[in-house]
Formats: C-alpha cells, structure tokens, sequence
C-alpha cells in the first residue's frame, strides 16, 4: 500500500512539472487576421477588433488598420469605419440592436484578401444575482457564486464590473486600481482541465461597491470557441493540461478568433453588509 501511495505521488508531481516549450506561432502575416468580434441586444455601436498574430506570447498586438468591414442580415446592412485611426477598432456608425431570428453576416476586406464569417442569436434568459461574501481575515468581500459552469442547454458567459471609486476612503484613490472585470462561463462541457485549473487570484472589494452583472448567451459553436480557448489559456498549468491544438473557429480560411452575436441580460446591485 505504501509502495501504491508515493508512485501516486511521484505521478502527480510530474504531472505539475513546467516545461519550457517553443512557441512555433505563424508570425507577423500582414494577410492573417485575429477576429474579436461580438454583435449584442444591447442599443450601441457595435465593435469589431483586427490584429495581427504576434511572434511570441507576450508581444504587443499589430492592429490591422485600413481594413474595410461590413455587417449585413437579409434586411439590412452596415459599413464599420477604423475609431480610432491606426486602432484596428472598427464600429457601426449608428447604434443598433442585433435582434433574434436574424442571420448576421461579416465580410472583411484587408489588402487582397476576404474573410467572413455567420452567425445568429440564441435568447437570452432572467437570472438571480450573483453570491458574494466576506472574507475570513478582513472587512472586505469576494464574489462566492455566479451560475453554474454546466449546463448542456443554456450556455453563457457571465461579465461582472465592479466598481468602488464611490466608497467613502476611496474617492481620491487610483480609479484604475478601484475597479475590476471578471468572467465566468456556463459551457455545455466539462473538462478535468477545468475541475483541477489553477488557483486565479481573488478580487476583494469593500462595502458599497456597485457591482454590474452581464449574461450573454452563446449559441454552441460560440461556446465551443470559448471552450477551446480556456483549454489552451485559463485551464493550462494545472493537473490535467491538454495537448496544444488550433482553436475552432467560425470565420472563412486565413482568419482566426470568432464572430459572434448575443443577447444580454443585466442586474444591477450594491454590496451590503
């Protein structure tokens, strides 16, 4: 039995073992495209984000400037401009709401190369609030529970804002350091990467804090993406990594990243003690 217990954990050190690896990227390809891409039921200008590959992990992205963009369903059609210039941000000039029961279509024009890609909104749905309590060894709070992170019916990303530059001890210090942004994922999966991920680091906040929650639906290829990219960013380093592989992708060949289109359901509440 001993011999069982340290060949168990002699296993499991080597499982959590680093290896340096080569990153073996595409490079800078001034005709490959990064999509970042998320039409919602929101009322705004809608957003789309070119860039680049990079050469390694943690360079700088290239923005892809100069593109031409346009958004267009059966019935109607939009022309995104570059905002800033040089940015690779390209809006709608007007706001709109994508609407269900709609087909969205994106066609990108860079240089001599087209990409496109489809996409349609799957409803969203109501939710109770978000669980927050206080921490052990201090005053402050920490988010405890969002929503469940399976559900093979109703997949999601969960956006939750938290901002306390309007509590008392805090309005003259740096904003930036004042707020933050969390996600959360309700997918149709679930992974052993995901059950043993590694530890992420827990955002404190003080009473009065006003916090936003956001639920975008995701239709299954969108969740799928999502999946494929937490198995390859968020999930890596813990026990179970999974082998490196390219991640799926709705957009037409020389283009990567997703086109997507949500709707959005959002509650609003302040922390109390």
């Amino acid at each position: 039995m001993k011999r069982i217990s340290i060949i168990f954990l002699f296993c499991m050190l080597m499982a959590s073992c680093v290896k340096q690896a080569s990153w073996n990227g595409p490079g800078v390809n001034q005709d490959f495209v990064a999509v970042d891409g998320v039409l919602t039921s929101e009322r705004k200008a809608q957003t789309i984000t070119l860039n680049h590959p990079v050469n390694n992990l943690n360079d700088k992205a290239v923005p892809v400037s100069g593109a031409t963009l346009l958004i267009f369903t059966a019935d109607s059609n939009w022309t995104l401009t570059e905002h800033p210039s040089g940015s690779g941000i390209y809006k709608t000039p007007l706001t709109f709401i994508a609407l269900p029961g709609k087909t969205y279509t994106l066609n990108i024009y860079s240089g001599s190369s087209v990409f496109s890609a489809k996409a349609a909104m799957v409803a969203g749905e109501t939710f109770s609030q978000l669980v927050y309590v206080q921490n052990d060894k201090d005053t402050l709070y920490h988010i405890d529970y969002v929503a469940s992170a399976f559900s093979n019916t109703q997949p999601a990303m969960w956006e939750i804002l938290l901002d306390w530059t309007g509590v008392r001890g805090f309005q003259n210090a740096d904003t930036s350091k004042c707020k933050a942004r969390m996600l959360f994922y309700t997918l149709p999966t679930l992974d052993v990467s995901e059950i043993f991920s590694p530890v992420v680091e827990q955002v404190s906040f003080p009473r009065g804090t006003q916090i936003t929650e956001r639920r975008y639906s995701l239709a299954p290829q969108h969740a799928e993406f999502i999946r494929e990219m937490l198995l390859e960013t968020s999930w890596q380093g813990g026990l179970f990594p999974t082998a490196a592989a390219n991640v799926t992708t709705n957009l037409s060949a020389g283009a990567v990243g997703f086109f997507g289109v949500c709707a959005l359901n959002e509650l609003s509440l302040q922390v109390e003690k």
